[in-house]
This record gives structure tokens, C-alpha cells and sequence, in this order.
């Protein structure tokens, strides 16, 4: 935590940015593609996933300077950076490049195969 910093705002903000490795033009061209769409959960019978809902969000969080973030923003990007923790962790065996554990990943703005 850094000084004046009583909420971890500033760290959480730094994880998001780590943890995201996809520009918001590069989400934004993934979040339209099939791939996309094909994985996920959808909540209450709806017809998008909550990691698809997710990236348009992040697209919005990323083009949002910091000094504009609303504590509602801080906690989707704490939300993220913790999925994405979670999921990489849990990475399968094998060519990842056309799995849905890749997609979902990228949906939440994080390619595992982006060096």
C-alpha cells in the first residue's frame, strides 16, 4: 500500500494493469469475434456471459484515466485481477491456443499466449 493509500487503490490499480495485458482495441476486437461468445456462464438465462460482460467493462475501465476511477470501478478491477490469479493458475496441459480456459481468459482482457 502506498502512502495516503488507506484502500489499496493505488496497488489494485497496478495489478489491473498487470494482469490485463490486452489493449482495450485489442478486447474490443476479441469481445466481437464467436470465440468470445461461446464461453462463459450466463447468468439468470441471459444470452451474455459474465467474463464476456466483464470485457466491456474492462474496455470502459481502460480508457478511463485514473483520477476519474469511482470506488464501483476499483472493485471490478480488483474482481478481475483475482479471476485472472485464479484462472492462470489453474492452466491445462498441452496447446492452450484454441481452448475455451484460453477464451474465458481473454474475455476478463488477459492472453495467456501474449508475451
Amino acid at each position: 500500500m502506498t502512502a495516503g493509500d488507506g484502500d489499496g487503490r493505488e496497488d489494485t490499480v497496478a495489478a489491473f494493469r498487470k494482469a490485463v495485458n490486452l489493449t482495450a482495441a485489442e478486447l474490443e476486437r476479441w469481445l466481437e469475434t464467436d470465440e468470445s461468445r461461446s464461453v462463459g456462464q450466463k447468468q439468470d438465462g441471459g444470452s451474455e456471459s459474465v467474463g464476456h460482460a466483464s470485457g466491456r467493462r474492462i474496455v470502459a475501465l481502460l480508457r478511463t484515466k485514473k483520477a476519474d476511477l469511482t470506488d464501483d470501478d476499483v472493485a471490478h478491477m480488483r474482481k478481475v485481477v483475482g479471476y485472472v490469479e485464479r484462472h492462470t493458475a489453474q492452466r491445462p496441459g498441452g496447446d492452450v491456443t484454441r481452448t475455451p480456459w484460453r477464451y474465458s481468459l481473454m474475455n476478463w482482457g488477459h492472453d495467456p499466449e501474449k508475451g
